[in-house]
């Protein structure tokens, strides 16, 4: 099981990646559009359950395999710096795009 995981690491990292960005926005409809807290917290759990976690854990067990640092635990490494660092500033901007797009403005 853990060999076709790694042979089909990288469709795999580009599934979760695809769909942490699909929950991102299904977050960020919740909370503006929705207005609901609780889809609101799922989407959040279901971005760390489906995204962080699975990534963290395919870059250990991948390293664990290869038994040394390849390209693919390189991009993940990335991915998860970027995600701690620079994406938190992107994720306010998408925040606010959401706020503005799914917020009528008051007359």
């Amino acid at each position: 099981m853990i060999n076709l995981i790694l042979d089909q690491k990288w469709l795999i990292l580009f599934c979760l990646e695809i769909l942490a960005w699909l929950i991102t926005f299904f977050m960020l409809y919740a909370r503006y559009k929705m207005n609901s807290s609780g889809w609101f917290r799922i989407s959040a759990v279901m971005f760390f359950v489906t995204g962080v976690i699975p990534q963290t854990l395919l870059g250990i067990v991948n390293f664990i395999n290869a038994g040394q640092f390849d390209v693919f635990t390189a991009v993940l490494l990335m991915l998860l710096l970027y995600g701690f660092t620079l994406g938190r500033v992107h994720t306010r901007r998408i925040d606010r795009w959401a706020k503005r797009k799914f917020i009528a403005p008051k007359n």
